[in-house]
């Protein structure tokens, strides 16, 4: 899943990534919204309540969204950095920026209950989850060449429009190609409001905690690769015996 890079990738590996990552976007920005009223991966929306307390003079309020916005960047852009200095076909290279991002889900499902609604733990929580999100959307950029994005989905509509729209007109041609551009897609507008729907009713049952489920996906997206590469040197090796 996380082995491959750009156009090494095959379109069942994208599905893959898109499923396991876009349920976890999904589900933390539904369990963000629910426990620190925040949106961890709409950065559209604080754009515009940025502009909105800027007329208004809420310099506070400005503060806070700023550096939220900083926070999603500098996780995208210490991701990119460290997978670029890492090198793109290393291992690492991808399981370290999942593994701060498990210890932040931890963090917050560990000292969530703490939260009292004031600027400082505002900060602290909301941005911790929007420094992981950008990590996220930066590590799954990089490694399916943009093809897939996780955290957002106005562009993901947007070019569902477009492939759907050249579709029809070359209908009843058919174009393997933008065919799996579409599946694709779908997968991650469904995956993401799946994610937000398990989010949501996880929230509600389990408090804070819910987001050690969070952690529990994105394992499952670690182990995924490293038993099937040495599942398949293991037969290999048999064979070869």
């Amino acid at each position: 899943m996380f082995r491959y890079r750009r156009q090494k990738r095959s379109f069942r590996q994208n599905i893959r990534l898109a499923i396991l990552l876009c349920t976890t976007a999904g589900f933390v920005n539904a369990s963000g919204f629910l426990g620190f009223f925040i949106l961890t991966t709409n950065l559209t929306g604080h754009a515009v309540l940025l502009a909105v307390k800027l007329t208004e003079g809420d310099f506070r309020a400005v503060r806070m969204i700023g550096l939220w916005l900083l926070l999603f960047l500098s996780g995208a852009f210490f991701c990119s950095l460290y997978v670029l200095m890492a090198g793109r076909d290393k291992r690492h290279s991808y399981t370290i920026p999942i593994i701060i991002e498990i210890v932040i889900f931890y963090f917050v499902g560990y000292f969530g209950h703490t939260f009292d609604h004031t600027t400082v733990k505002t900060e602290y929580f909301a941005g911790s989850l929007l420094f992981a999100m950008g990590m996220q959307n930066a590590l799954v950029s990089v490694i399916s060449g943009a093809v897939v994005r996780t955290t957002h989905l106005t562009g993901m509509f947007t070019d569902l429009g477009v492939d759907l729209s050249a579709a029809l007109l070359k209908y009843p041609r058919k174009d393997a190609l933008l065919q799996k551009k579409i599946v694709l897609r779908l997968v991650i507008i469904l995956f993401f409001l799946t994610g937000g729907i398990l989010g949501g009713f996880a929230f509600i049952k389990f408090q804070y905690h819910s987001f050690y489920i969070a952690i529990g996906i994105l394992l499952t997206a670690i182990c995924y690769d490293f038993f099937r590469v040495n599942s398949r040197r293991i037969i290999s090796r048999l064979n070869k015996k």
